[in-house]
């Protein structure tokens, strides 16, 4: 066994590109070839591709990270091989094969990151009418022609994108040679194009004849004469553009048929998918007209037109998996009414927006409230103190919390299942991975702790406090934050007597802490101090009725009147 470090190859120069998608996680078995990570710069999306076959030991990044060349994305166990970087002559020829995807990949990125001039660019003292056509990006073979970005009449300056490339590894711009003015397109969106296929004819200041050399490669290196898929005609009403109009397939009742249920599933390029993510549109509920089913940017403007034109009703394939319907609050400009300062909300602040959103909308949420004694258990904690600060490690009342959970999760096993199947069937866990919501300055994040009802209070203490730790200094990989049954969200040190906290689907429960306090409690003879936690457990209730959220609160709050029945 050789345990490979694969890292982020030559991206063209970019530096500080974005990982905007981790698309493996520990324990995958990955191929050669296969996407591990997606990066975005100010030009392209790219796909970082293994370099060789094996398990995935370690994850080196997390969504949000800036890498450049070089930077370490994940630690592969291989067997019997050893990197591609290293490979000799006699290297296998599918490593062989993994190299060169790579470098064409890599050198596709950087032809869109540079801005390389395509090679009909004429001297400058040329002018007249010019032939634009695909430069060199790093590969023999074609790729997909994604987008139009002019329209014939536009006035375009040099360096501005003229069409989008899409090849299986990564979304690449076409920058326009020379200022001046397009007069003709020569291709349509969703053809398949190669180095030297003419795009545009640009009209360029100063009257000289087009360039010769442009006529004469086009000339070897025609337009894909793949046929269009464009309709025959658009209703205008309907009609975003042009350009999206002449590349939007028409539905078919097979494609209609077909829509995934998962954007890790979906065959989309890194285009659409980063279009999908600031439409905030997801990929599962979207079908793909392209070759295979793929999904294209105008399925995309076409989901968007029909969420609209319906009112609220969303297509029964998709039912109950968004809220596109709902009227969008208008913008206001508080600036009339004094001084503002806006800010722009971190990455972190904005997916948290989206998926709480997303779970009120689908989740039919009821709240139940008690309170727990824990005049006890804090008298037992306060005598573990000396021992928790000799273990190095912070005793608070959230591991008690969590193993009480733990305990009557295992008793009323509804309330770590989730639906499947578009509500057909009910999965039930054999595992008890729980996850806790912890306040950072980049938003909120949820770590799972994992197998809780299989630790100690000391195990899970200890746990607790390091994954507190890495949510606050962003190190959490995605892997740590992915799997739980059941979400708990402490506000007690904060403060506050109860909230109604939103179910973390595809979960169908969350419990809510809140401060405990002093409260006179009447025995039957006498009232006596007692110190009282208020508990809020939101469930989905497609899935828990009142009963089952009844016993599972009611057994959770005789666990932490009585920490010892934990043990029972």
């Amino acid at each position: 066994m050789t345990n490979i470090t694969i890292t982020v190859p030559d991206i063209g120069g970019a530096e500080g590109a974005e990982v905007v998608e981790v698309l493996v996680a520990v324990g995958d078995v990955i191929e050669v070839e296969q996407s591990l990570i997606v990066l975005e710069s100010d030009k392209a999306s790219m796909e970082i591709p293994a370099t060789s076959a094996g398990k995935v030991l370690e994850l080196k990044v997390a969504v949000g990270d800036q890498l450049s060349e070089g930077d370490m994305v994940l630690v592969v166990e291989a067997e019997g091989a050893a990197a591609v970087d290293d490979a000799g002559p006699d290297t296998s020829s599918d490593t062989s094969k993994s190299s060169e995807s790579e470098a064409a990949a890599e050198s596709a990125t950087e032809s869109a990151t540079s801005g390389a001039e395509p090679a009909s660019k004429p001297p400058a003292t040329g002018g007249g009418v010019m032939t634009v056509e695909i430069p060199d990006i790093g590969t023999d073979g074609e790729v997909d022609l994604v987008e139009i970005a002019v329209e014939v009449g536009q006035a375009v300056e040099e360096g501005e994108s003229l069409v989008v490339l899409e090849s299986d590894k990564a979304s690449m711009e076409v920058p326009a040679p020379n200022a001046g003015k397009i007069t003709k397109i020569l291709v349509e969106a969703g053809a398949t194009v190669s180095q030297g296929t003419a795009i545009v004819e640009l009209e360029v200041a100063g009257g000289a004849a087009a360039n010769a050399a442009s006529s004469e490669v086009a000339a070897t290196s025609p337009v894909s004469e793949k046929p269009s898929s464009a309709p025959t005609s658009v209703p205008p009403a309907v009609t975003p553009s042009a350009s999206a109009a002449k590349a939007t397939p028409p539905s078919t009742p097979a494609a209609d048929s077909q829509v995934s249920t998962s954007d890790a599933d979906v065959y989309a390029g890194p285009a659409v998918r980063k279009l999908a993510r600031e439409f905030g549109i997801p990929l599962a509920q979207v079908r793909g007209s392209g070759p295979r089913g793929r999904i294209l940017k105008e399925d995309l403007h076409e989901h968007v037109k029909q969420s609209l034109a319906s009112g609220g009703q969303q297509p029964a394939a998709a039912a109950g998996s968004g809220g596109s319907g709902i009227p969008q609050i208008p913008e206001v400009d508080f600036s009339k009414f004094g001084e503002i300062d806006p800010q722009p909300r971190t990455r972190m602040d904005k997916v948290t927006a989206a998926n709480m959103s997303r779970s009120w909308l689908n989740v039919p949420h009821v709240t139940q409230f008690d309170d727990a004694d824990i005049t006890d258990l804090e008298a037992f904690r306060a005598s573990l103190k000396a021992e928790a600060e000799k273990r190095g490690t912070k005793l608070t009342p959230l591991p008690f919390i969590l193993k009480a959970c733990a305990v009557a999760l295992n008793a009323n096993p509804k309330l770590k299942s989730s639906l499947a199947d578009g509500g057909d069937t009910l999965v039930y866990k054999h595992y008890c991975h729980i996850g806790m919501a912890v306040d950072t300055p980049a938003g909120l994040m949820v770590p799972v702790i994992r197998d809780v009802d299989q630790k100690s209070i000391w195990e899970i203490s200890a746990e607790v406090y390091e994954m507190a730790g890495l949510a606050r200094d962003k190190k959490l990989r995605p892997d740590q934050m992915q799997g739980g049954v059941f979400s708990v969200s402490s506000l007690g040190g904060i403060g506050g007597r109860g909230f109604t906290p939103i179910v973390n689907a595809p979960e169908v429960a969350i419990l809510g802490v809140s401060k405990a306090s002093i409260q006179p409690v009447w025995t039957g003879a006498e009232f006596e101090p007692r110190k009282q936690l208020p508990l809020s457990l939101s469930y989905d209730h497609r899935v828990v009725n009142g009963g089952d959220a009844g016993r599972f609160l009611t057994q959770l709050v005789g666990l932490l009147s009585d920490i010892r029945r934990v043990i029972m």
